[in-house]
């Protein structure tokens, strides 16, 4: 788990740390990518009464704030993991659906080319690439090899 002193952020910008804030904060961080629905359900574990709108208000009031940030990560509702981490590109397999995370560092070209020629500033923390993961790949060409002998 990532160490952040939430209360003093939060207190910074003239908001308390509610048991609510900390719960959704602790269950983004315990989670990573997640949705505001496996957000509700980590919450419940310790706090039953707290319900989907309550999530969903205090995930957008923590990213209006810079706690958390959010991408979307095929279709459905976004993921949300915290803010405080590097920013980082989502690879999603479009088979086993496992989430890679790399550098944004590794689209340094891709962004310096829209810069250049469209005068376009990407903001590539909710940048995901769909494809395919190695291991699906090499079992993928391993069906296709068995199918051709």
């Amino acid at each position: 788990m990532v160490s952040t002193d939430w209360k003093s952020d939060l207190r910074r910008r003239g908001y308390r740390l509610t048991p609510q804030r900390q719960l959704v904060l602790e269950a983004v961080d315990a989670l990573e990518h997640a949705t505001p629905e496996d957000i509700l359900c980590e919450v419940r574990r310790t706090a039953s009464g707290v319900n989907i709108s309550t999530v969903y208000r205090t995930l957008e009031l923590l990213e209006e704030l810079g706690l958390v940030s959010h991408a979307h990560i095929g279709h459905g509702a976004p993921k949300y993991h915290l803010a405080g981490r590097d920013h980082h590109i989502h690879l999603v397999c479009r088979d086993c659906k496992s989430v890679i995370e790399t550098d944004v560092d590794v689209a340094a070209d891709f962004t310096a080319a829209l810069q250049e020629r469209f005068g376009f500033t990407t903001d590539m923390k909710h940048f995901a690439i769909f494809g395919r993961c190695e291991d699906c790949t090499k079992a993928r060409a391993a069906r296709g090899a068995e199918g051709s002998a």
